[in-house]
């Protein structure tokens, strides 16, 4: 048994930890943006101070008439959920999330697409998915199924733009297991879902479908299916950064100059 196999996946776990910043730079730094944003509202601020700020950041009915741009940009500057009630249920919405979705899968696709597509997959989910579910509650109060105080609710957050990240992050994992993951992203917001006695479930359930849906049929996109050409390809595949990492990083051609299906 070589040195290597006795570090086994805890040694390639710590190699991709150490090599997070120099894979996804960008999603670090938003990694850390959201937390001290967290801290601030959560620790720094009154909670009426907090409640005014958040309010005001909220994508509901009323902001998105009022200022849209603020409320929409705004609002994914904080995430809503906790880091230390662990037993709870909104610890494991933070996990799913912040955890998977921003610190994990929005940093593999920075890695695999770069910067610009990563921020587009994972902005644009939110703001469309936002933009739709305005549209599904506009329509539901006119027909007498949500009530009339979901034109001011508290909405914010990450979870949008991480659920959409999180189903077009179906392409990271081997063909096998693309089905249950698929499945998972779909399942897990409607473990958590509220009727009102209308046909929809309340209406964070059906922005994360919506967001869902809107990174499925991404996968359907060529440009979405290919990996960005990197020269350093060779090297990140060697650092030991985790099999379904290393498979993103496959050596090009310099000479080449065209993208390369990915190998899964």
């Amino acid at each position: 048994m070589n040195s290597q196999s006795l570090w086994g996946p805890s040694g390639r776990a710590l190699r991709a930890v150490r090599g997070y910043p120099r894979r996804a730079p960008l999603t670090l730094a938003y990694v850390c943006l959201l937390l001290a944003g967290h801290v601030w509202i959560d620790q720094v601020l009154s909670a009426d101070r907090a409640a005014t700020v958040l309010g005001h950041l909220s994508t509901n009915l009323e902001n998105l008439q009022d200022h849209p741009v603020t409320a929409l940009l705004g609002s994914v500057l904080f995430f809503d959920g906790t880091l230390t009630d662990v037993t709870s249920t909104e610890f494991v919405g933070t996990l799913i999330t912040f955890g998977l979705g921003v610190c994990c899968f929005l940093a593999w696709a920075e890695h695999r697409w770069g910067k610009r597509r990563a921020v587009a997959v994972f902005l644009g989910g939110h703001v469309a998915a936002t933009l739709l579910t305005a549209v599904v509650i506009t329509t539901a109060l006119r027909q007498g199924w949500y009530p009339t105080a979901v034109r001011q609710a508290l909405d914010y957050g990450v979870s949008y733009g991480a659920q959409t990240v999180l189903a077009i992050g179906t392409l990271a994992l081997p063909r096998r297991g693309r089905l249950p993951w698929a499945a998972f992203v779909l399942a897990w917001p409607l473990g958590g879902a509220e009727w009102t006695g209308g046909p929809l479930p309340d209406f964070t359930t059906i922005g994360h479908l919506t967001a869902a849906a809107l990174g499925f049929g991404l996968l359907s996109v060529p440009a979405f299916r290919r990996q960005r050409v990197r020269a350093t390809a060779p090297s990140s595949a060697a650092d030991g950064s985790g099999p379904h990492l290393a498979a993103l990083a496959e050596p090009t051609s310099p000479a080449a100059g065209a993208k390369t299906p990915p190998s899964h």
